[in-house]
Parts: C-alpha cells; sequence; structure tokens
C-alpha cells in the first residue's frame, strides 16, 4: 500500500513538472483537514486541467465533482490564485460518509510566452535574459548561422522566415512579441501579422524616428489608432540604454512590468 501510494505521489509530481515545462494551466487541490469518516485523508492531492481533465484523486464522487467545478471556475478567474473549499459529505453533498473535509485550492497559470522574432545581438541578450526571470521563449530566425544553440541558453529555436511564423501564431492572453530583425520591411511584416492578435506585449526595437514611419504606414494600411496604441516602440524602459545587454535589460524590464499587471 505504501509503496503505491509512494507511486502515485511521484506521478504526480512528474505531472506536475510536466505541465510547468509545457506551460498548461492547471489547480492543485490539497486535502488539508478531515473530520469523521472521508474517502480521502490530509494530503491527498489532485490536479485539475482546463475542460476538467483530472489527475489524482481527493475521494471520487460527489466531492470529486465538486472540487472540479470550483477548480475550472478558480481557472476562468483572471485574479483568483487560491480558493478554501469546506464541506460537509453529508449535510451538503448527500454522500454516506459523515465526514467533513477542507481542500485547498490553488491555481498555477500559464507560462508567459516571449516570441522573439531575429536572433541578433539585442535578440540573444533579450532572449537568455528574459528565460532567466520565467519567460518561456522562442526565437524565429530563418537564419540558421544566427538561430544556432551555442547562442542561446535553453531557448527554443525555430528556423524558418519570422513573418511566416508571425502569421501561424494565434496570440493569447499569455504572449509576448518582441520584434528585433535585422531588417525594417521584416519588421513590419512581423508587426503588422502580429498587430490584430492578442496579446499581453507587443513590441518593435528601434528609434522613435521608424516608430512614426511604421504608424503611417500602418495607418495607410486600415490598422486604427486604437490598434497601433498597443505597440511598443521603441520598446524598453526609458533607462538610456546603448549595448546590447543594457537594450535587453530595458526590454525585459517592460516585459516584467505587463507580465505583473496580468496577474493584479
Amino acid at each position: 500500500m505504501k509503496g503505491k501510494l509512494g507511486t502515485a505521489t511521484m506521478q504526480l509530481y512528474s505531472d506536475i513538472a510536466r505541465l510547468t515545462e509545457e506551460g498548461r494551466p492547471f489547480v492543485l487541490a490539497t486535502v488539508i483537514d478531515t473530520q469523521g469518516s472521508t474517502p480521502q485523508k490530509p494530503g491527498s492531492k489532485m490536479l485539475v486541467l482546463e475542460g476538467g481533465e483530472t489527475r489524482g484523486t481527493v475521494g471520487g464522487g460527489a466531492i470529486e465533482k465538486q472540487i472540479v467545478d470550483a477548480a475550472a471556475a478558480l481557472l476562468a478567474e483572471p485574479e483568483a490564485q487560491t480558493r478554501l473549499i469546506e464541506t460537509h459529505l453529508t449535510h451538503d453533498l448527500g454522500m454516506c460518509c459523515g465526514g467533513k473535509m477542507r481542500v485547498f485550492l490553488e491555481k498555477h497559470g500559464a507560462a508567459a510566452r516571449l516570441f522573439v522574432f531575429g536572433a541578433g545581438h539585442v535578440a540573444r541578450e533579450l532572449a537568455n535574459l528574459a528565460q532567466h526571470v520565467g519567460f518561456k521563449v522562442e526565437v524565429i530566425d530563418e537564419r540558421p548561422e544566427w538561430a544556432q544553440p551555442a547562442r542561446f541558453t535553453d531557448v527554443k529555436l525555430t528556423v524558418r522566415h519570422p513573418a511566416e511564423v508571425a502569421r501561424e501564431l494565434p496570440g493569447g492572453p499569455d504572449c509576448f512579441f518582441c520584434i528585433t530583425t535585422h531588417d525594417h520591411p521584416l519588421d513590419q511584416a512581423c508587426l503588422e501579422a502580429l498587430l490584430r492578435k492578442p496579446a499581453a506585449y507587443l513590441g518593435v526595437i528601434g528609434s522613435r524616428r521608424k516608430a512614426e514611419r511604421f504608424k503611417l504606414r500602418l495607418r495607410a494600411a486600415g490598422f486604427t489608432e486604437a490598434e497601433l496604441e498597443q505597440v511598443k516602440s521603441p520598446m524598453g524602459v526609458p533607462i538610456h540604454a546603448l549595448t546590447p545587454a543594457e537594450i535587453a535589460v530595458s526590454v525585459v524590464g517592460e516585459l516584467i512590468s505587463a507580465r505583473r499587471a496580468r496577474t493584479r
């Protein structure tokens, strides 16, 4: 029995590690207190994923359905992070056990995903620093001599045309886009592909003059002022950055600010 319990617990923690690595949101439900007859005891854990998929158990039957429903509601609330469920199994759920359970729910949100278009000097510093502060980073560049593992640390590399990838990405509230390619027309092509997609952040590297030229072209292409206001260009906090590493620090500072704003 103990061996089986140990195996189940190890599998659950393995699932947590895998889901975290994949950037998939989930709720960890933990039985923290019981009184009387209950189907599970303190320490029992269950994961609830979007769509109601579960791993592990906190007792089955009506109590488990109650926890799954509460976890789904927690996942759907952007600002809520935890919830405590206190249930009398007979009085509240009609179960024959007769005991009481307290279950703590803790939400683990989707990882912030940073897509860096371009693999130049600034992109290298940006990607490596962003990965270090918790972003799940992907760098896209069609030049294999630039998008190579020797230049990046624990970063996914996609050797494809950046604008093509930008057009295919669905976007989402956990997506951060930084455009830093080696070519201004390519920067603009990426920007046009991303501008109407949901994102937590969209920025383009460059000077204020470049940003104004881009805005003129985008207005002519039919983009609205409200859409253009979403673009951070020049991107980064104003710290008078000059070197690629300094520019990366300024951009990551802005990314962190945008990421924290999602959870306030």
